[in-house]
């Protein structure tokens, strides 16, 4: 028994000398590359019009993913913050010819509040959940150069209707700092 003690007290000698003498290096994997701060404008259409900060300061809604298209004389833009659906805001601009009395007849909606200040003519309203998403805040407005505009905040579900109700006063502060002409 004491021989077989002697064994492998000189086993585990040998076994934790051997592995001092390995001096190969280990991998570490590589640190991953540092997220790249990429500005809404860079996707390019209505995207040009908006700035991350601008919209935090506005809102207080934090984005960092932009997304645009353009389609004919619309041209929109969807950021939402990276890894989620909700919220988003969406801005589209569409060149026009239709004047105040026309936007009010057939694009202001039906109860929609009047906003003073804002292009000619200018509406906020808010609009019911839907079965994926909660309330949305809404203005839209007729820029002084013939461009039709209209901003959307849709809210994650469970939000409530007071707390949107409350964001389309930020929407329309956002919305005067939106200069239509730069498209």
């Amino acid at each position: 028994m004491r021989a077989r003690s002697t064994w492998l007290a000189a086993s585990a000698v040998l076994l934790a000398a051997g592995c001092a003498d390995d001096r190969s290096p280990v991998a570490v994997p590589a640190p991953p590359p540092p997220a790249a701060e990429v500005a809404a404008a860079s996707s390019g259409g209505a995207c040009r019009l908006l700035d991350f900060g601008v919209i935090a300061e506005h809102t207080g809604g934090t984005f960092d993913v932009a997304a645009a298209t353009d389609q004919g004389d619309t041209h929109t833009c969807v950021v939402r913050a990276q890894g989620a659906v909700l919220p988003e805001l969406t801005l589209a601009v569409t060149d026009t010819s239709i004047d105040a009395a026309t936007f009010t007849a057939d694009v202001q909606p039906r109860g929609a509040t009047k906003v003073t200040k804002l292009g000619k003519i200018a509406y906020r309203r808010t609009l019911p959940r839907t079965a994926h998403s909660g309330p949305a805040a809404e203005v839209g407005w007729l820029a002084t150069e013939d461009r039709l505009a209209s901003l959307r905040w849709t809210s994650p579900e469970g939000t409530a209707a007071a707390e949107v109700a409350q964001a389309t006063g930020k929407l329309v502060a956002l919305a005067k700092v939106i200069d239509t002409r730069q498209l």
